[in-house]
């Protein structure tokens, strides 16, 4: 899905890269299949879709979805959407097309593909009544099976790559996946001495004092697979069998709550009410009292994405913020102003009123 009032700049990639089937690509498609047709498909900012219909072995038609981009970034892009879908697939293959496979293509070496099956969807959103538990489901069945978080490629927000490096603890994989996305901002947008002072307040104070928490005093968090993307221009309802449907993938091993990062925004169509379903099937993690404000940060590193891909639209720059300058207002005593307040709450005879956090 596009909007060109975000960003309507010519494709970077040619046209005629899905003019015609390329033998790499027919080489990926099952033996026995004869390519009938190839045309455009649907529509994108970085890259050329198309749909492909070929007959079988068994000559019945059958039609498949290629994805194409231009470039290392392009290639890094087609390799990354390939494990993230293949990864939630083999986790839960009712809510994306079967991957197929990619590579790069014989006859134009800079030009690289991703294909999967074909599914003919709606324009609609899929339904509160079914997508938010079958997400919780994918969460659940999707444990990292090394325990750490990231991922074991790169993947690539949009065309923009996320730092995957396995981690630990949820605290280091977040913050340096937020961290990458503020020095691209500032590469797309230039320097901005508020930006600059409102990052320093969430790398410092607001990360440690809200993730921090979530993996100390005996509570652990589980890395689990997420889209990555979850916003609703990359869902859909599957026009054959009415299920919701996912694509554009970007995944990585994280905090289930990050999903739910895309939710916020009032400007997506999935928002509050299919937050408030999915914490039916997973509950948030504790410090529960925290979940408002961690999907808010959440929500900077999301809508940094977004600022850094639209060089000269400061719309999202201006979103991200008012949305770091609340969050570093409210902390200013980052993770040491939450030992603090855990210390009183266990001493409350001996230290009376709680400090109001105020410097």
């Amino acid at each position: 899905m596009v909007d060109a009032s975000i960003w309507n700049q010519e494709i970077e990639v040619p046209e005629d890269v899905i003019s015609s089937v390329d033998s790499q690509v027919l080489a990926n498609l099952p033996a026995g299949s004869t390519v009938i047709g190839i045309s455009p498909y649907g529509a994108s900012y970085w890259t050329r879709t198309a749909r492909i219909q070929v007959t079988n072995a068994q000559d019945n038609e059958i039609s498949y979805f290629l994805k194409v981009s231009r470039g290392e970034t392009g290639k890094g892009m087609m390799e990354g959407e390939f494990h993230s879908m293949t990864v939630i697939y083999n986790a839960g293959p009712e809510l994306v097309p079967k991957p197929i496979g990619f590579g790069t293509y014989e006859e134009q070496p800079d030009v690289h593909f991703f294909l999967c099956e074909f599914h003919t969807m709606t324009d609609g959103i899929p339904d509160i009544s079914d997508f938010p538990a079958m997400l919780a489901r994918l969460h659940k069945n999707g444990v990292s099976p090394n325990g750490k978080f990231g991922f074991f490629v790169t993947t690539y927000h949009g065309r923009l790559a996320q730092d995957t490096t396995p981690c630990d603890t949820w605290e280091e994989n977040f913050s340096r996946g937020i961290d990458q996305f503020f020095r691209a901002e500032e590469v797309s947008q230039g320097y901005d001495e508020e930006m600059a002072e409102l990052r320093k307040g969430i790398m410092e104070k607001v990360i440690p004092r809200l993730l921090r928490p979530l993996e100390t005093e005996g509570r652990k968090v589980t890395p689990r697979l997420v889209h990555g993307d979850l916003w609703d221009g990359n869902t859909s309802v599957d026009a054959e069998t009415s299920l919701p449907i996912i694509f554009d993938a970007c995944s990585s091993y994280a905090h289930h709550e990050y999903e739910l990062a895309p939710w916020r925004p009032a400007r997506h169509k999935i928002g509050k009410p299919y937050m408030i379903e999915y914490l039916k099937h997973f509950p948030v993690s504790e410090p529960a009292a925290d979940f408002d404000d961690r999907n808010a940060l959440y929500c900077v590193r999301f809508n940094l994405c977004s600022s850094a891909l639209y060089p000269g639209n400061l719309r999202f720059r201006n979103i991200v913020k008012e949305e770091m300058r609340t969050l570093v207002e409210k902390y200013p005593l980052g993770y040491e102003g939450y030992i603090q307040q855990a210390h009183v709450a266990r001493n409350p005879a001996r230290f009376g009123t709680p400090p109001t956090g105020l410097v």
